[in-house]
C-alpha cells in the first residue's frame, strides 16, 4: 500500500488552503462526526480546565478511567487511555510485534499502517459487495493458523457492517485456540441504540486474546482534541502503559471525556436523531439515479456510484466546488474507483447534499 492509500476524510484544512484559508461555507461529509457538534457540557469542562495546563496531565488519567469504567461497565485495570484510538493501535502493534496480521477488507487503513510500521506482513480477506460486505466468520477462522493478529471493525468503516457478539465469540474462541490476538475496533459503537447486542466488552474477562479499541472523538464531536481508549486483559494493559508516552492524554481531553460520559441528554438525543436521519438519507440516496447505497448501521453510508457513470473522484471534485466534501473510497483495498462514503448529518444539511448530488448526477 502506498502513501496515497492513507488519505483520510475530514481534511477541511487542505480544502480551505486551496480556497484562501477559510473554512467558511464548508459542509464536511467526509468525516463521520456527530452532527450535533460539541456538547455544551464538554465545552464548559474544557474552558474550566484551561488553567490546569500549567501542570502535567494526570499520568494515570484516574478520573477519566473512573468515568470509562462506570459508563462501559469494565474494570479500570482493563483500561488504557489514548490520544485517540489510533495512537493505541500503534502502541499495541509495536508492543506485540506480530509477524503477520489478517485484515478483512475494505477496512480502516490505519490497521494496516500500524501493522506495517511494526514490521508485520499483511494478509487481506476480501468481503463481497454482492453480500453487502458482510464478514464471514467461518471463513475468517480458516485463516487463523497463518497469522498472529486479526483486526475487525464492528461496526466496520467504511461499509457499516455489524456483527452480533454471538458470531464474534466464535471467532474469539477459534483465535484463542490458535493463539491469535483479536483487535476489535468498536469506535462507532456509541451510535448504536442497542449496542449491547454487538459489543464484545462482556467477553473481556473470558478471552485474554481480545483487545477492544474505542474512540470518543466521533460520538462527542471532538476529533481535534483526540481521545480514545483500549480495553484488554490487565497483563496486556500493563504492557501498553509501559509502551506509551506517560502524558499521552492531555488535561483538556481528560476533562472533556469525563464530562462527555456524564452527559446522558446528549447521548440519547444523538442516538435518536442520527438513527432517524441515517434511514432518511439512505432512502434519499437510493432514489438518486445511478447510486447504490449500502444499508447503514451507524452515522455513515457507503455508496456504489458505478451505474451513474461518475467515479467517486469526479463526484468529490464536483461537490467540493460547492463546499461539500465527501470521502472518495477508491483507496480502500477491495473497493473500486466507484465507491464513496458520506456521513449522516442533520435534516437540512442532508437535504443540501441530496440536492447537490442530484444536480451533479444529471
Amino acid at each position: 500500500m502506498n502513501a496515497d492509500n492513507h488519505v483520510h476524510g475530514g481534511n477541511v484544512y487542505a480544502w480551505a488552503r486551496e480556497r484562501g484559508g477559510t473554512l467558511n461555507g464548508v459542509l464536511d461529509y467526509s468525516a463521520n462526526i456527530n452532527p450535533l457538534g460539541l456538547p455544551a457540557s464538554v465545552q464548559t469542562a474544557i474552558v474550566q480546565s484551561v488553567g490546569q495546563v500549567i501542570h502535567y496531565p494526570d499520568v494515570e488519567a484516574a478520573l477519566l478511567k473512573t468515568a470509562i469504567s462506570s459508563y462501559y461497565q469494565v474494570d479500570a485495570t482493563y483500561i488504557t487511555a489514548g490520544n485517540g484510538a489510533v495512537e493505541l493501535l500503534y502502541v499495541l502493534a509495536h508492543s506485540l510485534r506480530p509477524k503477520r496480521v489478517l485484515i478483512p477488507v475494505p477496512a480502516f487503513c490505519e490497521y494496516e499502517r500500524a501493522a506495517r510500521a511494526a514490521g508485520a506482513d499483511v494478509e487481506y480477506v476480501y468481503a463481497s459487495p454482492e453480500h453487502n460486505f458482510a464478514l464471514d466468520v467461518k471463513s475468517l477462522c480458516d485463516y487463523l493458523s497463518r497469522v498472529e493478529m486479526v483486526f475487525i471493525g464492528n461496526p466496520s468503516n467504511p461499509t457499516g457492517t455489524l456483527l452480533p457478539v454471538s458470531q464474534l465469540e466464535q471467532l474469539l474462541f477459534a483465535a484463542r485456540q490458535a493463539k491469535v490476538m483479536v483487535v476489535m475496533d468498536e469506535s462507532f459503537m456509541d451510535f448504536i441504540i442497542d449496542g449491547g447486542k454487538y459489543t464484545c466488552r462482556p467477553l473481556l474477562k473470558q478471552y485474554d486474546n481480545l483487545v477492544i479499541l474505542h474512540s470518543l472523538t466521533k460520538f462527542y464531536a471532538i476529533p481535534g482534541l483526540r481521545l480514545g481508549f483500549a480495553l484488554a486483559h490487565p497483563r496486556l494493559t500493563a504492557r501498553l502503559h509501559a509502551a506509551k508516552d506517560p502524558w499521552n492524554v492531555n488535561s483538556l481531553a481528560q476533562a472533556a471525556g469525563v464530562a462527555a460520559l456524564a452527559d446522558q441528554e446528549y447521548q440519547q438525543k444523538s442516538r435518536g436523531i442520527i438513527n432517524w436521519e441515517k434511514d432518511v438519507l439512505y432512502e434519499g440516496l437510493k432514489a438518486l439515479p445511478g447510486l447504490k447505497p449500502f444499508m447503514p448501521s451507524v452515522n455513515y453510508i457507503l455508496i456504489d456510484t458505478s451505474l451513474s457513470g461518475h467515479s467517486a473522484a469526479c463526484l468529490r471534485q464536483r461537490l467540493a466546488a460547492s463546499g461539500i466534501l465527501i470521502r472518495d473510497c477508491s483507496n480502500y483495498p477491495g473497493l473500486s474507483p466507484y465507491y464513496m462514503r458520506v456521513a449522516v448529518k442533520l435534516a437540512e444539511q442532508n437535504k443540501m447534499l441530496l440536492e447537490h448530488l442530484e444536480q451533479v448526477l444529471r
